[in-house]
C-alpha cells in the first residue's frame, strides 16, 4: 500500500518558513488525520518520514549516522533529529516546569511583562455593600523590558568522525548538549528570582540570625524554616529551591527524618518538606542559600525559540562547528511570591 508521505519532497526551506517549525510544515503537507484507522495512526509526521527511509534511531538495532545521508531527501531530516534529541536532554530531570507559573511564546529578544502590585489595603478582601465601590486591582505593563538570552553549545565534529557512529550512541552526546542548555536556562531563572528582571523586583532577602528569622547565622534549624514559611502570606510557600549543601543540612534535621517522609521519597522519588513544600536541589543555587516560592505566582518563562540548529551545515555534512541554541528569558510576576534565605 502506498502512502502520501512517501511522495513528499523534503528540502532545506522547510526549516525557514516564518512562524512554522519543520514538524508543523510536515503536518501541513501530510496531515495526521489521514492515517486514522491505519497502522500508522500513532506516528506523527517526522516518525512517518523516518519509516519512509527505514531509519532506526533507538535501541540496539539503531542505524549509523550516515543512514540519514543516503538520499538528498533523507538528509533534510537530520537537523530535526538533532533538535529533538537535544530537546529531550533539556527536558530530562528539568525542574523549570516546577518553578514557573506560565510559559509565554514570544518572537523577539525584548519582552515586556505585566505587573500587579497591590497595596495592603487592596489585598484585603473587603465586603462590598450595595451601591458601594468595588475594590480594584490595577494591572500594568512593566516599566523595563525583560531581556531574553540565547544559550547554546557548539557541536564540534566532522561528518567523517561520526558517520559510522550508531544513532543511539550519538544521541547520548546530543542529550548532554541539551542538558547543558537547560542548565543555563535554570541559572537564568534563579538569577531573576533572586535579583529581579530589571524592574526593581528582587526577592526579599532574609538571613538566619537576623530578624525576623531567629537562630544562629550559619546553622539551619527547623524553627528558622517555619519562620521563613510564615513570611509568605497571602501566598503559599509550596516550593523550595536549595543548594546541595543546604539540602544536606535539611536532611540532617530530625523533622526531616520522619518515617513518612522517607517512605514518600522511596515510593515516588520526590522529597517534600514537613511544611508541604516540594524540595528541589540544584547546584545552580548559590552555596548556603535557598529560595522559597509560590510556584503558581512567582515566575514567568518567556520562550523566544525552541531548540535551533544550523540546518544548512548539518544537511550539507559541514558539521565541523554547528551551533545548537535556544532562546528564553524570565520575568517576575508577583515579587512577594518568592523570597530568599541565607543560612
Amino acid at each position: 500500500m502506498a502512502y502520501h508521505f512517501e511522495n513528499i519532497r523534503l528540502e532545506k526551506g522547510m526549516y525557514s518558513r516564518p512562524g512554522k517549525s519543520f514538524t508543523q510544515t510536515l503536518e501541513e503537507l501530510d496531515p495526521s488525520e489521514n492515517y486514522r484507522g491505519t497502522s500508522l495512526e500513532k506516528l506523527e509526521p517526522f516518525q512517518r518520514q523516518l519509516k519512509r527511509f527505514d531509519i532506526h534511531v533507538k535501541g540496539a538495532g539503531s542505524d549509523m549516522v550516515e543512514k540519514f545521508f543516503h538520499t538528498t531527501d533523507s538528509s533534510v531530516l537530520f537537523p530535526e533529529f538533532v533538535s529533538r534529541v537535544a530537546r529531550q536532554g533539556m527536558e530530562e530531570d528539568s525542574i523549570l516546569p516546577a518553578i514557573t507559573a506560565t510559559v509565554t511564546d514570544f518572537d523577539g529578544m525584548d519582552y515586556r511583562s505585566i505587573a500587579s502590585v497591590p497595596t495592603d489595603e487592596e489585598k484585603t478582601l473587603m465586603r462590598v455593600e450595595e451601591g458601594a465601590r468595588i475594590p480594584q486591582t490595577a494591572i500594568r505593563s512593566q516599566e523595563n523590558l525583560v531581556r531574553l538570552h540565547k544559550r547554546g553549545r557548539m557541536l564540534v565534529a566532522s561528518y567523517e568522525a561520526i558517520r559510522f557512529q550508531r544513532l543511539d550512541l550519538f544521541s547520548v552526546t546530543l542529550r548532554q548538549i541539551g542538558s547543558y542548555i537547560g542548565r543555563m536556562h535554570l541559572e537564568d531563572a534563579i538569577d531573576v528570582l533572586l535579583d529581579g528582571d530589571g524592574n526593581s523586583n528582587a526577592a526579599e532577602s532574609l538571613s538566619i540570625g537576623t530578624s525576623p528569622i531567629g537562630g544562629t547565622a550559619g546553622t539551619l534549624s527547623y524553627e528558622a524554616l517555619l519562620t521563613f514559611w510564615s513570611q509568605f502570606d497571602p501566598y503559599t510557600m509550596n516550593t523550595l529551591l536549595v543548594s546541595p549543601d543546604v539540602m544536606l543540612a535539611m536532611l540532617r534535621l530530625s523533622e526531616f527524618q520522619n518515617p513518612l517522609t522517607g517512605l514518600n521519597f522511596q515510593g515516588t522519588g520526590k522529597l517534600t518538606t514537613p511544611l508541604g513544600a516540594a524540595l528541589l536541589k540544584t547546584s545552580a543555587m548559590p552555596v548556603g542559600q535557598l529560595i522559597g516560592l509560590d510556584k503558581n505566582y512567582a515566575l514567568e518563562m518567556i520562550n523566544g525559540s525552541d531548540i535551533m540548529v544550523e540546518y544548512d551545515k548539518l544537511i550539507d555534512r559541514q558539521m565541523e562547528r554547528a551551533a545548537i541554541t535556544s532562546i528564553s528569558g524570565f520575568a517576575k510576576l508577583f515579587t512577594d511570591a518568592s523570597k530568599a534565605l541565607t543560612v
